[in-house]
């Protein structure tokens, strides 16, 4: 999955913050679904199989209280299969260890040197492939 990033004079550094932009991810991979159903557990694999529509849940924002409709497969691979000890560790490839790290932390932005803590990879690293010309599972600067 990628895509030529927009001109920006900002240039990232390793305390800029990155996360997951889904917009972003499902206008530009129409296989956004069948990645994210590989990275469930084999439980929810077994209980997702049959799903070939979206389907949404209800959820409760822990901050505001509001009640808001999310993606049920997103959903269920945040809250239970990314909370796994064997979701990632560091024999994962690195684009997908720190999409994995996003999802296990509910998307809350990280920056290359805090992703770094997580993953055991160079900080530098993390930062040269994701402030690079391309744009790996819609993992982007926050606005």
């Amino acid at each position: 999955m990628t895509d030529q990033r927009t001109f920006s004079f900002v240039k990232p550094s390793i305390n800029t913050t990155y996360h997951i932009d889904f917009d972003w991810w499902k206008t530009h991979d129409a296989n956004w679904r069948v990645f994210l159903f590989s990275c469930l557990c084999p439980e929810h694999q077994g209980l997702f199989a049959n799903q070939s529509n979206e389907f949404f849940i209800d959820w409760v924002d822990p901050v505001t209280a509001e009640i808001i409709q999310v993606d049920g497969l997103q959903s269920t691979l945040m809250d239970h299969c990314a909370k796994q000890d064997s979701f990632y560790s560091t024999q994962t490839a690195l684009v997908d260890a720190i999409f994995r790290v996003f999802l296990a932390n509910g998307n809350t932005p990280l920056s290359p040197l805090e992703l770094s803590d997580k993953i055991g990879k160079p900080a530098e690293t993390i930062l040269r492939t994701l402030s690079g010309s391309q744009v790996y599972k819609g993992i982007r600067p926050c606005r």
